[in-house]
């Protein structure tokens, strides 16, 4: 950097100091300052490392969008902090304001236990108090679904909920629910999309300095628990009449969903569930994993051991805000030869610890969720119909565009009407007349009219109901997803994703692989080619690209909306007959299991080679 560079951004830097409201971010602030100014920035490591991480906070404001903020707890407008949280709050307020004018507007608010969330919490409550919004804060640390209940539960204009999900623990971040007078469709309690982010961003960027925007000391109302009563009273209603035969393993890897988990068990008639106890209550450090989200590698081998040395028959894993869930079950397949001989093993990615148990694929929960809630579907529908003389509208099962094709085909088997969204559970939740909507990255909603989002919790008893019943019928799960491929063909599907430390080069591969796609995948011709920039039947535009062979082998490649990176989606539809034993449905698998790693690594190399 010049000179000239260094010193105005030092006078950026000081600037900011002075406004913000928070002593400990000023320190750090004035810390750094020190280093990048003690020595020559170009003749010392230190100070050139301090001034690089101060032109990085300082390059722009931390933007908010339709997964409203998200990033790194620390000083300076592009990261988490107080500040910034308190701008997110002004602005909200005054975008609620404006929608409706002579009213007061009315939020929930809510956080999970990660660092610093109960601070940003209690400050957008000052902040919208102060605005003369009526605000309802949540009594403890508790699962977003709670939060996202509560906004319809309440009628509230807003909620907001503090969290960053499954993200490392430096993390932190801010989503915004809209519903109440503000939205009154069937988004009526989901996160915000367009056009409702970029009027939110408008009224931040109007802020002024943190430390001018007023805070209320007091006159927010602090919601008892009876508001996790309520919750759970709907995820309750669930609850079939099956005798329970099933032993259970949870984690919520070190999240505040454990307690709220434990209870739903419980009450819903599950004597032998046994938590992982050193990831049971909520530590924002997360110390048993490398990172709290169920998928990696490594993340719920506690509780796997837990689950062998107890006998259980599954292991439920939520994320650390519980609005994700996966489940691990013993695999018969993992120590065959046909299946396991394969390239990377089964469910590449997945991992299969000793033993044969395996993580599911978000797919193949997604597509036993959905064959259950649509038989239920059908069933209430038919009931419905006869009592009021005439056939009900048909309800509707979503998935988004990198979600597995399966969907569809279960839906349309049963008579139900099918959707494909975009990616995130901020469309699917708002797809008219919703049943059942899920997303490959282990979100389920099964209770879309109590909560319009994801539901780590609602969909584990949901899980558990699957596997208590095919137990009950002499089915394990396996046993349930041959059926489902007996009826509808294997779809097998993986994703993989490639990181960018220079963020400049994902939109130069994404631009090279729009001018020069792969005319085969895995050696089948390409046979669709689709820009969704350009929207995607009906879809409105989103940046990826979706490629589609003859075999019906299918990829789409799309950058990542909240971390560094290309996330690509594939998936193989393989053919299996009605009557196929176990045997040959497991060959299918191993066919369709190649398939996919060798159309993986062209992918890879494909990308690699734009990168370069």
């Amino acid at each position: 950097m010049k000179h000239s560079e260094v010193a105005a951004l030092l006078a950026k830097v000081v600037e900011y100091q002075n406004a913000d409201v928070d002593e400990k971010d000023k320190s750090d602030l004035e810390a750094l300052v020190e280093i990048a100014t003690g020595a020559d920035p170009s003749g010392d490591k230190a100070a050139a490392a301090a001034l690089k991480e101060l032109a990085d906070r300082f390059s722009g404001p931390l933007q908010f969008g339709t997964a409203g903020l998200r990033g790194a707890m620390a000083a300076g407008p592009r990261r988490m902090n107080r500040a910034v949280v308190c701008a997110a709050a002004a602005g909200l307020g005054s975008y609620l304001k404006q929608e409706i004018p002579g009213e007061r507007p009315r939020v929930v608010v809510g956080y999970d236990g990660r660092h610093r969330s109960a601070d940003f919490a209690l400050d957008t409550a000052a902040v919208l108090t102060a605005a003369g919004i009526d605000v309802d804060l949540m009594p403890r640390a508790l699962p977003t679904p709670v939060l996202a209940f509560a906004v319809r539960h309440l009628s509230a204009d807003a909620g907001v909920m503090v969290t960053a999900s499954h993200n490392p623990a430096a993390d932190n971040g801010y989503k915004v629910y809209l519903g109440g007078r503000i939205v009154t469709d069937s988004g009526q309690g989901a996160q915000i999309v367009p056009p409702y982010d970029g009027l939110i961003a408008a009224e931040i960027s109007k802020v002024g300095p943190a430390k001018d925007i007023p805070r209320a000391k007091s006159g927010w109302q602090v919601l008892s628990d009876d508001i996790v009563t309520q919750y759970l009273a709907t995820v309750l209603a669930l609850v079939d009449n099956n005798a329970r035969d099933l032993k259970i393993v949870t984690t919520s890897l070190h999240g505040v969903g454990g307690q709220v988990l434990a209870d739903m068990f419980k009450a819903a008639g599950f004597p032998e569930v046994y938590p992982v106890t050193e990831q049971f209550d909520s530590d924002p450090d997360f110390p048993t994993v490398a990172f709290p989200n169920p998928e990696e590698k490594g993340a719920i081998d506690q509780a796997i051991q837990l689950a062998e040395k107890n006998g259980a028959a599954l292991v439920v894993a939520n994320d650390p805000d519980a609005d994700r869930v996966a489940m691990a079950v013993f695999d018969p397949r993992a120590n065959d030869l046909a299946w396991s001989q394969c390239e990377d093993g089964p469910l590449a990615g997945r991992g299969v610890a000793p033993g044969g148990w395996r993580m599911l694929h978000g797919d193949e929960v997604g597509a036993l969720l959905g064959s259950a809630v649509a038989n239920s579907a059908v069933a209430l529908r038919a009931a419905a119909g006869a009592l009021r003389g005439g056939p009900e509208a048909k309800p509707v099962m979503a998935n988004s565009i990198v979600s597995s094709r399966l969907l569809g085909r279960i839906a349309q088997r049963v008579g139900l009407d099918y959707r494909n969204t975009l990616t995130g559970f901020k469309w699917i939740s708002r797809t008219p007349g919703l049943v059942f909507g899920y997303e490959e990255a282990l979100g389920y909603c099964v209770a879309p009219e109590s909560v319009r989002d994801k539901d780590g919790i609602s969909a584990a008893l949901m899980i558990a109901q699957l596997v208590n019943q095919g137990k009950l019928d002499g089915k394990t799960v396996i046993d349930l997803l041959d059926d489902l491929y007996r009826q509808h063909g294997l779809f097998l599907a993986d994703q993989l994703s490639l990181r960018f430390d220079d963020l400049s080069l994902i939109p130069k591969v994404m631009a090279k692989l729009r001018a020069h796609p792969p005319k085969t995948l895995g050696g089948s011709k390409v046979v669709e080619l689709a820009d969704l920039s350009d929207g995607y039947q009906g879809l409105p535009p989103t940046d990826g690209v979706l490629i589609r062979a003859q075999d019906d082998m299918r990829v789409i490649v799309r950058p990542s909306g909240t971390e560094p990176k290309v996330k690509c989606y594939l998936e193989v539809v393989h053919p299996v007959e009605m009557d196929a034993t176990f045997d040959r449905v497991t060959e299918a698998r191993a066919s369709a299991r190649k398939a996919l790693n060798r159309v993986k690594a062209e992918i890879v190399d494909l990308l690699a080679d734009f990168a370069n």
